[in-house]
């Protein structure tokens, strides 16, 4: 399970002015569909990974802007940036997470969360409580080549 303290990383209070009602609201109703679908997965043994630099499960929470330029990888309109994405640690080879997340989409659905391919997040899930422009429930996030290859449970078109 997942915190609004781990999900802002101290940045609450780094940069307080960039944590407006808005993003508050946003974030406390993702950190509860992500909580449901976390609970799901441990009912099955199923648990992210440990980050090394956060001490949680959350390697990516909240990013204002100037985080967020800064952050390899990110996307210029992160969802991170507003409190509508998180990503959650899940080491490889075992991708126990994103492999799970995989063979539960429906469930994903029913919760109301949205997940980045995992051949473009090698070592975490990435969640969001919006839907991409594709509309799709696992989704491309970028154009970039992959930075994995695809899980056993992925069926590429």
């Amino acid at each position: 399970m997942i915190s609004l303290d781990h999900y802002w990383m101290g940045r609450d209070s780094e940069h307080p002015a960039d944590l407006t009602d808005e993003v508050k609201g946003n974030a406390q109703l993702l950190v509860e569909r992500v909580n449901r679908l976390l609970a799901s997965a441990a009912d099955e043994h199923v648990e992210p990974g440990i980050d090394a630099h956060t001490g949680t499960v959350v390697a990516s929470g909240w990013r204002p802007k100037t985080v967020n330029d800064g952050t390899a990888n990110s996307g210029k309109n992160s969802r991170h940036i507003i409190g509508l994405a998180v990503d959650l640690r899940d080491y490889p080879p075992e991708r126990s997470l994103a492999r799970w997340c995989l063979r539960n989409q429906d469930l994903l659905e029913e919760i109301g969360l949205w997940m980045e391919d995992p051949r473009w997040t090698p070592s975490w899930v990435h969640l969001q409580s919006v839907p991409p422009g594709s509309g799709r429930r696992v989704y491309v996030p970028s154009t970039a080549p992959a930075l994995a290859v695809a899980l056993p449970e992925q069926r590429i078109a």
